[in-house]
């Protein structure tokens, strides 16, 4: 991967590879912006991991245009010490360290920022809704030196390196784009127009930080929404913005109407802003930053090669495995662990208001989990090797403990094999190998194709069993759930092509839609029926949208709102809520709908007075993402 780790001059700053951390909320700052230790440790982590620089995320240049009391500000000289902090731990590891400017417009709420927020013109944030308030031409000149203000801030801070947030339907993008901006001042109407705002930002920061400092432009070269800034026109934008003084430009896209592109779940092709990126790089004289996707460094190091890019920005990769960059570049691929776009991180933001991880539950937590040697090393049974077992066993064996795993099939991976199994899901594999290889490395006994009884406990005879054996299917109490037409999930999950087959999917949850898209795009007429009045609840918000609409490209029938009723030969009956049955054909019935833990053997072990723990669906059946988190807990405190 030498394109990838060669090194990169820009102005005063070198990068020792082209590997970027772009500016990606962490969630881990304070109500009010106050930057406690853990935000500070988790930037230098990802700089001790060996990016070529890691970019702040982004920081309010005005309090109106925060977007979360969580984030950071640098509108007011005292947030410097603490943002002095973020530069000095992050260049401490040998890495340049960059700092994004930012303000929000009218995406943001009211209740944030106790004030009616600002837009160029009087239309509402399509996500948020609510009243705006359309800047005056004053108001407009006040934020252009309050951008300026906030990069010398940012250089006096010791930042190296500073971007301007330009894109994701914030304030400069709201003004870039006919999509929200149709003003008719001098700061509205064509392209040149719409991008003075921009322009005189540019302008003013490169009249505060000098001709030293790099600065970069983070753009949304793509909308996909009516009236929306395209490629063509985004190399316009570029090319007036080069002109005032930018350096570098950060291909992004979508905006707050169409935020999928700008979070790119698992449905997307990996790299799916490369092609935007190439067709800039080719038309502008400055160099340009991919994003989108890139969470491989083969393949950034194929970008890079074919002249795609001049830097990747590896974002979700880099919370996935602060230790990518080193790992790649010492040939350690397969210990690598891999981001699979799976959005928990954005989810966990919405709904718990904290960054999480599926496949890292260090992220957030580097300071309160942590592998230490044990005091007492010990003798560990796993009983399971799902994505829980897995991880208890890995961990407790870098621990010092003597650690021997239990699993009934001859291979390790245990439901996550089965949901790697649909194409959109296959990147499930790379997780599921570095749990394999993390076993193997740290020298953790394995015995394959054997299911785990009370006797097997008793002639281990360990200190302590570990319960990660999941869950099993619930039987529904419906008449003929008993017939051969009714098939068990893993006789179509089971890596074979599943035969063409009329099939109704009863249960719209995650699993149920997709196995259905699954089958669907294999051939198989599908059905699915909910008793809710929506499917696919329970899933990531932007990859529920697109797995809805890749279920109806596929011409999957839902019929939300019915229960199932009856099952005959060559049918299924359904009962909506007001009685009125219905009959499906039916070749195949697949039920995704309740599971029971697995507590048979748990029960046994406690009555033996041996230690016991459950984790994963034993405990309770719930996500991969819990399976994961309990064992990596308990791994490090057994």
């Amino acid at each position: 991967m030498k394109n990838l780790f060669s090194p990169f001059q820009i102005k005063n700053c070198r990068l020792d590879n082209r590997i970027v951390m772009p500016g990606l909320a962490s969630f881990l700052l304070e109500n009010g912006g106050e930057i406690p230790g853990k935000a500070v440790e988790h930037y230098r982590m990802r700089a001790a991991g060996g990016p070529g620089m890691v970019v702040m995320e982004a920081c309010a240049v005005s309090p109106e245009g925060i977007v979360s009391p969580n984030q950071a500000r640098i509108y007011n000289d005292g947030f410097m010490a603490s943002l002095e902090r973020i530069s000095t731990a992050i260049k401490s590891e040998g890495c340049v360290a960059g700092l994004q400017l930012h303000h929000g417009g009218r995406q943001t709420s009211s209740k944030v920022i106790k004030r009616i927020p600002v837009a160029p013109s009087p239309l509402p944030c399509p996500a948020i809704k609510g009243p705006v308030e359309e800047l005056t031409v004053a108001g407009i000149h006040e934020l252009v030196v309050k951008f300026g203000d906030a990069a010398e801030r940012a250089v006096a801070a010791g930042f190296q390196f500073i971007e301007i947030h330009g894109a994701h339907g914030y304030l400069i993008n709201q003004f870039l784009s006919k999509f929200s901006n149709i003003r008719e001042d001098q700061y509205g109407g064509d392209t040149e127009g719409r991008t003075l705002f921009a322009r005189e930002i540019v302008t003013e920061i490169r009249n505060r930080i000098g001709d030293k400092i790099p600065l970069s432009f983070k753009i949304s070269a793509q909308e996909f929404v009516p009236e929306g800034l395209t490629v063509e026109e985004s190399i316009k934008i570029l090319k007036i913005l080069i002109e005032a003084g930018i350096d570098i430009v950060q291909v992004s896209a979508g905006n707050d109407a169409t935020p999928e592109w700008i979070c790119q779940p698992m449905f997307m092709k990996k790299a799916c802003l490369a092609d935007s990126a190439h067709q800039i790089r080719k038309a502008v004289n400055v160099p340009v930053m991919a994003v989108g996707r890139i969470n491989d460094p083969v393949l950034a190091d194929s970008l890079i090669a074919q002249g795609k890019a001049d830097l990747v920005c590896m974002g979700r990769g880099l919370l996935a495995d602060p230790e990518l960059p080193r790992k790649a570049k010492e040939g350690r691929l397969d210990e690598i662990r891999m981001c699979i776009a799976c959005n928990t991180c954005m989810e966990s933001i919405f709904r718990r208001g904290r960054i999480e991880c599926l496949v890292n539950p260090f992220l957030g937590r580097e300071q309160e989990m942590i592998i230490t040697p044990s005091s007492e090393p010990k003798r560990i049974m796993v009983i399971g090797g799902g994505p829980g077992g897995m991880n208890v066993a890995w961990i407790a064996a870098k621990r010092g403990h003597k650690v021997k795993l239990f699993e009934k099939s001859k291979t390790l991976g245990g439901q996550l094999l089965l949901g790697s199994v649909s194409g959109f899901k296959k990147e499930l594999l790379n997780l599921i190998n570095f749990e394999r290889k993390q076993v193997e490395k740290n020298g953790v006994i394995c015995q394959l194709g054997w299911e785990a009884t009370i006797d097997t406990v008793k002639a281990e005879a360990p200190d302590a069993v570990v319960l990660a054996t999941g869950s099993q299917p619930s039987i529904l109490p419906v008449e003929g759930i008993e017939k051969p037409i009714v098939v068990p999930l893993a006789a179509v999950l089971n890596g074979d092509l599943p035969a063409v087959r009329k099939t109704v999917v009863v249960g719209g949850g995650p699993t149920g839609c997709e196995v259905a898209l699954h089958l669907a795009e294999l051939g198989s007429p599908v059905t699915v029926v909910e008793m809710l009045p929506k499917v696919g609840i329970g899933l990531e918000t932007m990859t529920r949208r697109l797995l809805l609409l890749r279920m109806k490209d596929c011409g999957i029938a839902i019929m939300a709102g019915y229960a199932l009723s009856r099952i005959e030969d060559d049918a299924v009956f359904v009962k909506s809520a007001d009685g009125e049955e219905l009959r499906l054909d039916a070749e195949r019935v697949l039920v995704t709908v309740g599971n029971k833990a697995r507590v048979e053997l748990f029960e046994q072990v406690q009555s033996l007075g041996i230690k016991a723990f459950r984790i994963g669906d034993c405990l309770e059946p719930r996500s991969a993402k819990a399976a994961i988190y309990e064992g990596t807990r308990l791994g490090c405190s057994i």
